[in-house]
């Protein structure tokens, strides 16, 4: 009985020692599974900016859920490359991945600026990421991406509000008075305006406010209240104009080294996947909060607005559809994207167009001149 105890005992303290020996080789390999994958972004815009707050939105959205198994570090713009040229630093892994919009391309081949420039057929922002996502839109942009040779993968999220004309020196009146200034615009926005005679610089958006205040341009348009008062813009110039087709269904682009990104985890990158969809989200909200509260104090602070002449609005128009059938005949694909977008756009905005009510109406209801005070 006590040699039956003593062997029982030792095979214990054996099984104890070869337990503690296999949790001894499997601590570093679990160390090397929770090793952080960490990634390099740079966006296009400048740190103080509410798009560069867009961007690190959207990080901080995959590293909370990636749970310290992968980090995105957000740089502004100008920290590893120029703003312009981040899309060649990311196909070349210079950056691992970077935000900016899709626009900002139009040099390498003029289709893909039909993703932010121009009227859309008349579907804003979030009718635009509708036919990206489920019209046929992303896998045109795969095709513009492969067809150039870059080593990038693009996410398309964020639906801007409808752009201002912009900041003039002078409130436009009439379609004349677009004649001869010197505009700052981006993307096809710039084919636009000068076939309305203005005369363009596609200037970055850090350049743009010290650009005005030295008189190298006469006016200028960016995106929405929060980024030009931020930016400056009510220091240089004290009108802006609202509404405008030139840039009403933009996004923002999300891109990510394509070799990097194929080699993270399937877990990671569904992670990465959802963090779009809901940066997505976010912003719209955030977008509505911040930018109501800005064009307010705008307002407090002395500067005026005025709505964009309709006439001005025709003549973009008339400008829009000059562009679209001298770009289609130079580019192939430039008419694929544009007839895939009109064809989406002609049966959503219909839907649209007949199921929303106008509401305006309740606006005015509760808080125009003639509303009952309760």
């Amino acid at each position: 009985m006590i040699e039956y105890k003593r062997s029982r005992r030792r095979g214990l303290l054996k099984g104890a020692a070869i337990a503690a020996g296999a949790g001894a080789m499997a601590a570093p390999m679990l160390a090397t599974a929770q090793t952080t994958a960490t990634l390099r972004f740079q966006s296009t815009w400048p740190a103080k900016d509410i798009f560069h707050e867009y961007a690190t939105d959207f990080a901080g959205k995959v590293n909370a859920m990636a749970s310290g198994k992968l980090k995105i570090e957000v740089l502004p713009a100008g920290a590893v490359v120029p703003a312009f040229q981040l899309l060649d630093a990311v196909s070349k892994g210079t950056l691992d991945g970077g935000h900016g919009v899709i626009a900002y391309w139009y040099g390498k081949n003029t289709a893909l600026a039909l993703w932010g420039s121009g009227p859309a057929y008349g579907m804003d922002a979030n009718m635009v990421l509708a036919w990206h996502n489920y019209g046929g839109g992303k896998a045109l942009v795969d095709e513009i991406y492969k067809s150039l040779n870059l080593d990038v993968v693009s996410y398309l999220y964020g639906p801007m509000p409808t752009q201002p004309l912009g900041w003039f020196k002078k409130p436009v009146a009439r379609v004349e008075d677009m004649k001869g200034l010197k505009f700052r615009t981006v993307g096809l926005a710039v084919d636009i305006f000068t076939e309305m005679g203005t005369a363009v610089n596609p200037l970055p958006g850090g350049e743009i406010v010290p650009a005005l205040d030295r008189g190298l341009i006469d006016a200028a348009e960016f995106n929405n209240a929060s980024s030009d008062r931020i930016l400056g813009f009510p220091d240089v110039a004290k009108n802006c104009m609202l509404q405008s087709f030139h840039q009403s269904g933009e996004q923002f682009e999300i891109l990510f080294n394509r070799t990097k990104l194929a080699g993270l985890p399937t877990e990671l990158k569904s992670i990465i996947d959802y963090a779009v969809q809901a940066a997505s989200a976010d912003m719209s909200w955030k977008a509505i909060q911040r930018n109501s509260e800005d064009y307010l104090a705008l307002k407090k602070q002395g500067i005026n607005f005025y709505k964009t002449p309709d006439a001005v609005l025709r003549a973009q128009l008339v400008a829009w559809d000059k562009t679209i059938t001298k770009k289609s005949a130079e580019n192939p694909m430039f008419k694929k994207v544009l007839d895939s977008q009109k064809a989406f756009a002609q049966r959503a905005g219909q839907w649209q167009n007949d199921y929303s009510v106008d509401f305006k109406m309740a606006f005015n209801h509760y808080f125009g001149k003639n509303a009952k005070k309760t």
